[in-house]
């Protein structure tokens, strides 16, 4: 990814970004991205990276000795802090639908912002809401107050958050919409299939938006607008 499709890609949404898919693809059918309503730390946050994975638990205490969890605990956060950037951390909760333990609170963001990632993608407990840094997205699964028995299981693995499955070194895209995967294939014409979806919309908004038409002109300005698609 290159610095202007990245620069254009935080100031697109998620949405557009599905749809730009499709157009790159040239055809109807896009399904890597997240299902269901998720939560969004705020309502202008987009996140843009390539993924690093890592799976959690926080139900139950871990059965593994301390040293063992802490030891992988601290391997995780020095692979966090490696790796290509931009980055968005993809974890997985494991706990999921029963999810209790917040991974993401005030500490988390913070450190994880310092490590140069973007954002958190979670299917799981996000807190501390009024305490989270400026330009650190959290996109979560839920809102809750406790961190539970919460560490980490794993990392550098594929993972699958709201039924979007996530290998490591993925292009996300994400905000308060959800998130999608975008594929290798299409990075390279991303730029431009978003150029013309944009012209695209912009037919049938310039003769709707604000304005009190009649049918007959939006049947004008729909067939213009579905010719620009073709």
């Amino acid at each position: 990814m290159n610095d202007s499709l990245f620069d254009l890609l935080k100031r697109v949404d998620t949405p557009t970004v599905c749809n730009a898919i499709e157009v790159a693809q040239g055809k109807r059918g896009f399904d890597a991205f997240t299902r269901g309503t998720m939560f969004a730390s705020g309502l202008d946050g987009v996140m843009v990276g390539y993924a690093r994975t890592a799976r959690i638990a926080a139900v139950t205490p871990p059965s593994e000795p301390p040293e063992v969890i802490k030891a992988r605990r601290m391997a995780y956060y020095k692979y966090m802090s490696l790796g290509p950037r931009p980055a968005v951390a993809v974890v997985q909760d494991t706990d999921v639908p029963n999810a209790i333990g917040a991974f993401w609170g005030e500490i988390n963001t913070n450190v994880h912002k310092a490590f140069g990632l973007t954002g958190a993608l979670t299917n799981g407990v996000m807190r501390d809401l009024g305490d989270l840094p400026d330009g650190f997205t959290v996109v979560a699964g839920s809102v809750g107050p406790s961190h539970g028995f919460v560490h980490v299981i794993d990392f550098d693995t594929p993972v699958e958050v709201m039924g979007m499955r996530v290998a490591p070194g993925s292009l996300i895209h994400a905000d308060r919409h959800g998130a999608v995967v975008i594929p290798d294939d299409v990075i390279p014409r991303l730029e431009a299939a978003i150029a013309q979806l944009f012209k695209s919309e912009k037919v049938v908004l310039d003769a709707t938006k604000g304005k009190r038409i009649g049918f007959a002109e939006f049947e004008t300005a729909w067939a213009a607008f579905e010719a620009s698609r073709t």
